[in-house]
């Protein structure tokens, strides 16, 4: 590869989403040259072109556990303690996959008669001591890269219960407010407990704004609490604001 599409491709694929104009400008090119550059690129699937800005290709498989848990973690981390401080004792919680909700988990002990349905394997690691805390697991196959389960005997286990609240997680954002995952098994197993619970809280770190996956997971708006780190875009704050939707950061 030309030397200059290789390294277009690495900073792209490192610092984010660019524009045309700001690469001619680092590698001190004219912007049609960087057209060029990037026409190949894309035809190639290492980077993705919309309009004037070129973006990451998308990953097609979410990053592992342990990079996740460490990425934005002060920011995870501000959004559990957000999040334990609204939920309250004597409740049957639904807790979904992903390393916010088990941080979320490991910040419970305060509560009383809890009940938690899972799929996530941190999650049971974090309650498992818990001296009032039922703690039920789904059955089906285990990821043991993300250390939790999925598949239809995990999807059948939250179809057969009702929970007060359902937490979850999503791998990505678009700028309106779709949101999306990296396995449509994930994203079954999270419609069924937001279809048998009464309220619905989504756990959303400020690195998944702006972001994509390959499955479709609902939209922003189907959740009744939001609990990030950082406000959210202008507009999707303000539509959510307008369906009565509560925003915690």
């Amino acid at each position: 590869m030309h030397r200059r599409r290789q390294q277009i491709t690495e900073l792209v694929n490192t610092t984010g989403r660019t524009s045309l104009n700001r690469l001619a400008e680092h590698f001190g090119v004219s912007v049609q040259t960087i057209r060029n550059d990037v026409r190949e690129l894309v035809q190639q699937g290492l980077i993705l072109r919309n309009h004037g800005e070129v973006l990451p290709f998308p990953h097609r498989e979410n990053i592992s556990y342990d990079q996740r848990r460490i990425h934005n973690s002060a920011g995870k981390a501000r959004i559990a303690d957000l999040c334990a401080q609204q939920l309250g004792s004597f409740q049957t919680l639904f807790l979904g996959t992903g390393s916010t909700v088990a941080a979320l988990a490991a910040r419970l002990s305060h509560l009383q008669g809890l009940k938690v349905l899972t799929n996530n394997l941190h999650v049971v690691h974090q309650l498992g001591d818990h001296p009032d805390c039922r703690l039920a697991i789904a059955g089906g196959r285990v990821r043991q890269r993300d250390q939790d389960v999925i598949g239809g005997d995990a999807l059948r286990f939250f179809q057969r219960y009702q929970a007060d609240t359902a937490i979850t997680s999503v791998g990505a954002m678009n700028t309106s407010g779709q949101l999306f995952d990296y396995n449509d098994d994930e994203v079954m197993a999270r419609e069924a407990m937001l279809e048998q619970s009464r309220f619905h809280v989504l756990l959303l770190d400020s690195s998944k704004f702006d972001g994509y996956a390959a499955c479709h997971a609902g939209r922003i708006e189907d959740y009744d609490l939001v609990v990030t780190d950082t406000p959210l875009p202008t507009g999707i704050h303000a539509r959510l604001m307008a369906r009565g939707r509560e925003v915690l950061n």
